[in-house]
């Protein structure tokens, strides 16, 4: 029973469901391959699109705890840049039992996080809006709009003024990514200030992109790995 908003200890984790979704997915799901600077929660998000013939297109998302110095996780340097409002909020402790879900989450904010880093996505029909370019562009200027809002000055509300976005031109088709250990030609976007991105087609149908902050970057190794079902 829930009151006021407050769950009961024994609440499920919203998050099962999704990683119920992802083990159902007809494609290959990447990740990050394993690193010690990096911490695989399980955290998904998982969209699709629909219309009049079905299911048109699913994208699976990935988000990882970054440790700047994985051999010290009490090192200061792991902690993420948090206002003092927000880190107060976090240290707050209610006076009701929580979830052990809800309380690591919240344990988790403290530390910075590779928000949706990796998407895999597989698309129906072909068409320009599917092409690999589109998809990393499109994954580019979503985590710039999400993730780094006030360092691009953006505006509350609907957004009219898109000079801040990257665009197709800035896509270098002559990459290379690393996918389960194998080298594979790949398109990448490395002319943006904040962000570093790169993607490849995994089969015709399906592609998988990858968007970093550049100050993220130094602390990891850019290649990915095909994730196993039972994750």
């Amino acid at each position: 029973m829930q009151f006021a908003g407050v769950l009961p200890p024994d609440a499920p984790d919203p998050m099962d469901e999704i990683r119920a979704r992802v083990r159902t997915m007809a494609f290959p799901v990447m990740g990050l391959t394993p690193q010690r600077t990096v911490e695989d929660h399980g955290s998904f998000g998982v969209s699709d699109g629909h219309d009049s013939d079905g299911l048109s297109n699913q994208s699976v998302s990935i988000s990882y705890t970054l440790w700047r110095n994985p051999d010290d996780r009490d090192d200061p340097a792991n902690l993420a840049e948090l206002d003092e409002r927000t880190r107060a909020a976090l240290d707050e402790e209610p006076p009701w039992p929580r979830p052990g879900w809800l309380v690591q989450g919240v344990q988790r904010m403290r530390y910075p996080q590779l928000w949706e880093v990796v998407r895999t996505t597989w698309n129906r029909d072909r068409s320009e809006y599917t092409s690999l370019s589109r998809q990393l562009v499109d994954h580019a200027n979503y985590i710039l709009m999400n993730r780094f809002g006030e360092e691009l000055r953006l505006p509350p509300g609907p957004l009219t003024d898109r000079a801040w976005e990257v665009t197709e031109s800035a896509v270098d088709p002559t990459a290379e990514l690393e996918i389960d250990g194998r080298s594979v030609s790949a398109s990448e976007i490395d002319t943006d200030p904040l962000v570093y991105a790169i993607g490849a087609h995994l089969s015709p149908d399906v592609v998988v992109t990858v968007v970093v902050s550049r100050e993220d970057l130094p602390y990891l190794r850019i290649a990915l790995t095909t994730r196993a079902r039972e994750s």
